[in-house]
């Protein structure tokens, strides 16, 4: 069965998971330096990206992969302190710029267009220092470095990403402190730092609207984490109305601001008020936004793009005692069902992506999907021969392809995470997301590819399965 004609099939890595070269040519520290640095086990082994991938130095390695896949599209993102050390333009390292714009030519040269992510969780240390994404300073400074970016690398990058996963940073980073920086601020830092993260964004987006749109021709937007949820019990109108809140909170809480009317979704805003006012708080501990930065959000981006590895059932679960915590102000819990197969947090759920594409479609008005992560992992040591993992995959293509021709959704790219075996935050290396495998004990770094990167060249090569649906 074949994909629509021209559709973009991708993989994606980001910076600090596969660059390494952690200090070199200039480049200054970011929070995962400091924070795999301070040790402590809060990564597996205490494990570091200071080398990873070896990226910095193997570019040529990759892009062998990119070619051997066939890719159309690849997503990879900027260090933003390797481009701007201290994160500010003060000091700009030019290796940093060439190290970028060679795989930004290669990449055209090769037809290969890439879709490039400013931000994807690797903070200069110099702007946390600053208070980091719970100070609204960041605003200017993320806005700043936007601008350097697009007319840096705009005349022939098309097609960016402002934001990797806001949803996720603000929670892990911000509220539980499980990501670097590493401090908790339960049930304040997370909606402290999705409010900047999404003013910051609409920022840099009107910034690209107003001053290189024109000449670039280029597309804008942010990528959300979605695991789609589904009523512990179809029938039970509490666990549907718990799904509901739980998808307000996990992606309508970015998308619906930046997509449809620049504010938060009532359910959230009431549920936060409510519980705030439980715990004796003078005001609800989720920010407002001002009509003029309602107005300044509203419509900040020029396609959807979504993340989705895996699904959950929920219940709802009273947070009787008043507890502090993003999870305690939505009232749900999250399980799996115990029939799925799973690899560590991930559960095979494929009918998974197709709810939450149609879920997109249908609150979001038809827009332009892009699919900018999906995978699973293997643990380690993983098997070359990863026939069960590709089996997942192919599950996966045939809901999108349903998705596609059945649910009419515009989804018209898809990027596998990831192109290689990285550094995966917590779990380190331990966790294998990779269509190549890479041996981390070879100082060379050498990249295999796994069965699933043949079978997904195969499905390049075809535009689509071979099978029907």
């Amino acid at each position: 069965m074949a994909f629509p004609e021209g559709f973009g099939w991708g993989a994606a890595t980001a910076a600090y998971q596969v660059e390494g070269g952690w200090d070199a040519d200039g480049k200054g520290p970011c929070v995962w330096d400091t924070f795999t640095h301070q040790g402590g086990e809060r990564v597996f082994k205490n494990q570091t990206g200071d080398v990873a991938c070896g990226s910095y130095t193997l570019w040529e390695e990759d892009l062998k992969c990119i070619k051997q896949l066939g890719l159309t599209h690849y997503r990879f993102s900027l260090s933003w302190s390797r481009l701007l050390p201290d994160g500010t333009t003060g000091f700009i390292n030019q290796k940093g710029i060439d190290y970028y714009n060679k795989i930004i030519d290669d990449l055209l040269t090769n037809r290969v267009t890439p879709i490039v992510t400013l931000y994807h969780f690797d903070l200069p240390q110099a702007l946390e220092d600053q208070g980091g994404w719970l100070s609204e300073a960041i605003i200017e400074s993320f806005d700043k470095y936007a601008q350097f970016c697009f007319s840096t690398f705009g005349d022939r990058v098309k097609q960016w990403i402002t934001i990797n996963e806001a949803n996720v940073l603000s929670i892990m980073a911000y509220d539980l402190g499980t990501f670097a920086p590493g401090i908790p601020h339960c049930g304040t830092g997370g909606y402290q730092a999705a409010h900047n993260l999404i003013k910051a964004h609409a920022r840099s987006w009107h910034s690209y609207d107003s001053l290189f749109r024109k000449e670039q021709k280029g597309m804008v937007s942010i990528s959300f984490f979605a695991t789609w949820l589904e009523p512990a019990d179809p029938n039970s109108v509490s666990d549907q109305e718990a799904a509901k809140r739980a998808i307000n909170f996990q992606l309508d809480f970015f998308a619906k601001p930046i997509f449809i009317d620049g504010d938060y979704p009532e359910v959230v805003k009431s549920q936060i008020a409510s519980m705030s006012q439980k715990q004796g708080y003078p005001s609800s501990r989720l920010p407002e936004f001002t009509e003029e930065e309602k107005k300044m959000i509203k419509g900040t981006a020029d396609f959807f793009a979504v993340q989705y590895y895996t699904t959950r059932l929920i219940k709802y679960q009273e947070n009787k005692k008043g507890e502090l915590g993003i999870l305690q102000d939505v009232e749900v819990e999250f399980f799996a069902d115990p029939s799925w197969k799973n690899v560590d947090w991930i559960y095979v759920v494929p009918w998974g992506v197709r709810k939450l594409l149609k879920y997109i479609k249908d609150t979001y008005n038809n827009p332009v999907i892009y699919v900018t992560e999906n995978g699973f992992p293997q643990s380690d040591p993983a098997p070359l021969d990863d026939t069960q993992r590709w089996e997942y995959f192919r599950q996966t293509f045939q809901e999108l392809l349903k998705a596609i021709q059945l649910d009419k959704v515009n989804l018209q790219v898809y990027c596998a995470w990831s192109l290689l075996d990285n550094f995966e935050w917590n779990q380190g290396y331990s966790s294998r997301f990779g269509l190549f495998h890479v041996d981390f004990e070879d100082p060379a770094r050498p990249r295999v590819p796994y069965t699933s990167a043949k079978e997904y060249a195969k499905i390049i090569r075809n535009n689509g399965l071979e099978e029907h649906l």
